[in-house]
């Protein structure tokens, strides 16, 4: 049952994701009422958090086996003050991915008297097992001290001024935690704060931190990103290119599956992001990696200029695989209480992703139906939808009367919106085509 309302958006983007999802072709298959109550599905699936925290092993300083037993190390004395005993799954399909299953809603936390608002990011955060750092607090009640109990809420549609002392409109109870400083410490105006404001203690949902936990043998990220690169299927000394690679989740998982050998290359055009690139390849003790400040849609050398000595523009045929992740509105990340977005700038990545564009394993479920694909042409994309399975609470109870396989499968597809697509170059462009 749902804990959160739906995902609030402006009317004219709800509408346009309707006429989308709720298309023709899916009605004429399943009935107007169906398409339209999967929607809606899908908008509240939007704000809960995924039933399952995943964590991928880099298998290039250790085996998974081993770095599971560190795992289960770590969440025992993270959760032993609970009497918390929760499994640590291995993904039988990804075999370098972690799976811990996501206890809540907890129903039965009590609010208290002093509270924290925090803004929506902040919010999400904590949904997902995050501490409360300090620049994210919004609003605190005038008498907060340090070592205080604290209820703290989000603030969804970003209406609450900073400093504030109580603030009435709308928010969602994310849970209590003690305070590490006073507001006057908080709000005093002193250089930016950046440390863990609030400590949550009794989260709604009770996810693990990976705040510093195993930082060089584990990355955070979610199962559908870790879906992609297995699709890629990147091969020992073979020459990548990941063309939108910030922050390097997907670029770090390619260098792994290739054993680190050969070469990878990493394009982003914003300088600060392709510097947290270079600090993932070192933390995780990959060199096969080489990033760079570039725009995407400028990689393909069009002109016979200078040669740039393996720096882009790149030739044509200058790699044996290419990783787009284009950007995107990201409405797909969970939880997603709030998007303020317009209308233009949703559809504004349309064509940046046009431009950007000049299955194994099969984990995701088929395309979704009204792009004029044939049924061939959707089983081969793989679409992520967590709408396709109902919102549960998850507890200790539950846990123990769970089988393996049926966790997996509801990590399978209660997991973050998204779509993979996986092109083979048939012929060379150097090639001339014979009925020309």
């Amino acid at each position: 049952m749902p804990v959160f309302p739906k995902i609030s958006l402006r009317p004219e983007v709800e509408n346009y994701l309707k006429e989308g999802f709720v298309n023709n072709e899916v009605v004429s298959a399943s009935g107007k009422a169906a398409a339209e109550r999967k929607f809606e599905a899908l908008l509240n699936h939007l704000s809960h958090p995924p039933s399952f925290t995943t964590v991928r092993v880099n298998t290039h300083l250790a085996s998974v086996q081993h770095v599971k037993e560190l795992l289960l190390d770590e969440l025992q004395q993270v959760w032993q003050f609970n009497g918390l005993s929760v499994p640590v799954l291995q993904h039988p399909d990804l075999q370098d991915v972690l799976l811990i299953p996501v206890i809540g809603p907890r129903k039965n936390i009590k609010r208290q008297q002093c509270e924290a608002v925090v803004g929506a990011q902040c919010g999400s955060a904590v949904l997902r097992g995050a501490h409360v750092y300090t620049p994210g607090i919004v609003s605190a009640s005038s008498f907060m001290k340090a070592g205080d109990v604290i209820s703290v809420y989000s603030d969804i549609k970003g209406k609450c001024k900073k400093g504030a002392r109580e603030f009435d409109g709308t928010k969602i109870f994310l849970g209590n935690g003690i305070s590490t400083l006073s507001r006057k410490e908080i709000f005093s105006g002193l250089p930016r704060l950046r440390g863990i404001g609030i400590r949550m203690t009794e989260p709604i949902y009770l996810s693990p931190s990976f705040d510093n936990v195993l930082p060089s043998y584990l990355f955070l990220q979610n199962l559908p990103s870790a879906v992609v690169t297995h699709v890629l299927n990147p091969q020992p000394g073979e020459k990548i290119l990941d063309l939108c690679a910030a922050p390097g989740g997907k670029t770090t998982h390619i260098a792994a599956l290739m054993h680190d050998q050969g070469e990878v290359i990493a394009l982003d055009k914003i300088a600060n992001k392709v510097e947290k690139i270079k600090q993932n390849a070192l933390l995780l003790g990959l060199n096969s990696i080489k990033a760079f400040c570039f725009d995407g849609t400028k990689a393909l050398k069009l002109d016979e200029i200078e040669d740039t000595e393996g720096t882009p523009p790149f030739s044509p045929e200058s790699f044996d695989r290419i990783l787009l992740d284009a950007p995107c509105s990201g409405m797909g990340q969970r939880p997603n209480m709030a998007c303020t977005w317009t209308l233009k700038e949703v559809t504004s990545y349309q064509p940046l992703q046009r431009k950007l564009f000049p299955v194994e394993p099969q984990i995701g479920g088929e395309g979704m139906m009204g792009a004029g694909l044939s049924g061939e042409q959707l089983r081969q994309l793989q679409r992520f939808d967590p709408s396709t399975t109902p919102l549960r609470d998850t507890d200790l109870e539950t846990l123990r009367d769970a089988r393996a396989e049926d966790m997996i499968r509801l990590a399978n597809k209660d997991c973050i919106g998204f779509f993979i697509a996986k092109f083979l170059k048939w012929k060379s462009t150097s090639e001339k085509d014979p009925q020309k």
